[in-house]
């Protein structure tokens, strides 16, 4: 199964991030080399993101954002994660 996890951020983020962005940046390597992280970006302008997880329940989600840097330093206002039905691709 497939899914889209969103994040709000702060107003500031770009600049924000900076002392945290090394081990954001590691994290989703790490998820994404054993496969359970297929695609992550910001959008633009930096306002949130978007990444898409692949696993068997929302709990590889939840382990993610648990350890991501962003949201334990308070640059993620919120989140959600929703299953995601993919119709094509995948």
């Amino acid at each position: 199964m497939y899914y889209a996890l969103t994040y709000e951020t702060v107003p500031d983020h770009a600049t924000r991030r900076t002392p945290y962005r090394p081990d954001h940046l590691a994290l989703v390597k790490e998820f994404h080399t054993d496969g359970r992280l297929v695609m992550a970006g910001a959008f633009n302008p930096i306002e949130g993101a978007l990444l898409i997880f692949k696993g068997e329940s929302p709990e590889v989600v939840e382990a993610f954002v648990a350890r991501d840097p962003y949201v334990q330093n308070g640059l993620v206002t919120a989140w959600r994660c929703r299953e995601w039905t993919v119709v094509v691709g995948g």
